[in-house]
């Protein structure tokens, strides 16, 4: 086992996997930038290196800052967190060939599953389903595009290979708009990931995200942890997610979640990865591949007691899985609720100080971040400044949980979308579950009218 791992990230997960760090009696280094330097992770690590200022090109997407400081404080391994350079092949290559270990999958793997068409073939050899669309880069021939499109049939979606986090996509309802929305794509593609190829899907219309977690180690062992529901969305970005995902039925999660596996064996995969679907009609559609650990992880952990961070390590580290698929039994329901420094209806970032900030608590709530009172929430960065998590043996009892959580939780000085959060938690359809993932944007798009 590793004695000393370097944190190359920030926020609430540069502090959660601290706190994995330290259950294990590993030490931590936590690298930061100027912006950061009174963040609570950076006082309570071993040892604290900055590496650059406020700007994130200048320091956490600094791949030689970090692995210099790795190097003088003589740490085994780095940890990237998610975001920034945690799905950045260079990077894992460049930190594995500087002699540390990478705690997270092969620049191979992030390679093929960063580029969207890669992942596609690799899921279809795989046997896991995928959305009919396109099965490479679409050519230059506008005759292909168009026979293409006509047999998937309308509406479809161009989508970037190379793109993630929402962006690079665009839906086209009609022949009379298709090629030019396929050369906007490739621009826009070029020139926002350095890669201008892009690619075709039948566009789902009333989809639900369900995705589903899997552990892989290097001596061929995988398993998965069943599924989280993140379908309660804003602009491609998630704002709650709960595990298990209602309504579906646990023989079909089992059926997908043994292929998700299976693939993870057939390509050489390692460490924490989760699987992305679009689900309609009781049918799942692979959609892409996150190779690292995700925000909303805790709700998954929540329901199996399974340590995520801990395994990422231990796998890095060599270590067999310590859990079959027979151990992993889903027990209770749990929601997570992304806490922004932004307005909650008009979704302008708030950063600043932090005047009181007093965290909810009670039976079956956890809460993840690094935010205190008197913090300054700089402006450079993703407005998340934490998670709040519920637990409950039945749904109800963990919405119940996270309802009175909310009301508790008092965030001042700043604005957030705690108000947002509390008006979903009474929201009929939001309590029933199983809405798609337009349910949110249709809600606040009548809201505005």
């Amino acid at each position: 086992m590793f004695q000393k791992i370097l944190i190359a990230n920030r926020g609430e997960i540069a502090l959660r996997i601290q706190r994995a760090c330290r259950e294990m009696g590993i030490k931590t280094v936590v690298v930061y930038s100027e912006a950061d330097r009174e963040a609570k992770y950076v006082k309570l690590a071993d040892e604290a290196v900055c590496i650059g200022p406020a700007q994130s090109a200048q320091s956490y997407l600094n791949m030689t800052a970090i692995i210099a400081a790795a190097e003088v404080t003589d740490a085994q391994a780095i940890h990237p967190g998610y975001g920034f350079l945690s799905e950045n092949a260079n990077f894992s290559q460049r930190v594995e060939e500087s002699g540390f270990a990478f705690i997270g999958p092969t620049a191979d793997s992030i390679r093929i599953m960063g580029d969207k068409v890669a992942a596609k073939q690799a899921m279809i050899k795989s046997g896991v389903p995928t959305v009919p669309g396109s099965p490479e880069a679409l050519g230059d021939d506008p005759k292909e595009i168009i026979r293409m499109a006509r047999d998937i049939k309308y509406p479809v979606i161009i989508k970037a290979a190379g793109g993630g986090g929402g962006r690079g996509m665009r839906v086209v309802h009609s022949e009379a708009a298709l090629l030019n929305a396929v050369a906007m794509t490739k621009t826009e593609a070029g020139a926002a990931f350095g890669n201008p190829q892009v690619y075709m899907e039948k566009f789902l219309t009333n989809p639900r995200h369900v995705e589903i977690q899997i552990l892989a180690d290097t001596h061929g062992n995988a398993i998965y942890l069943g599924e989280r529901d993140c379908s309660l969305q804003r602009r491609h970005q998630k704002v709650i997610e709960e595990a298990p995902a209602p309504g579906i039925p646990r023989k079909l999660i089992d059926k997908i979640g043994a292929r998700c596996a299976a693939a993870c064996k057939t390509v050489g995969y390692r460490g924490a990865g989760t699987f992305e679907f679009l689900y309609e009609d009781g049918e799942f559609y692979f959609i892409e591949m996150n190779t690292r650990v995700q925000v909303e992880h805790p709700v998954t952990e929540m329901i199996t007691g399974v340590d995520i961070v801990q395994e990422q390590i231990r796998i890095a580290a060599g270590e067999k899985l310590r859990y079959t698929q027979k151990d992993i039994v889903i027990r209770g329901h749990s929601f997570e609720c992304r806490i922004n420094a932004e307005d909650a209806f008009k979704f302008t970032p708030s950063p600043g100080r932090i005047t009181t900030w007093h965290a909810a608590g009670g039976p079956g709530i956890r809460v993840d971040s690094h935010a205190y009172t008197n913090y300054f929430v700089p402006p450079h960065y993703d407005s998340m400044i934490g998670k709040l998590i519920s637990y409950g043996d039945t749904r109800e009892q963990a919405l119940n949980r996270m309802r009175t959580a909310l009301s508790e939780m008092v965030v001042e000085g700043i604005s957030t979308n705690i108000p947002l959060h509390r008006e979903m938690m009474e929201d009929k359809v939001f309590q029933e579950g199983g809405f798609n993932i337009h349910y949110l944007e249709h809600k606040l798009e009548k809201r505005n009218t």
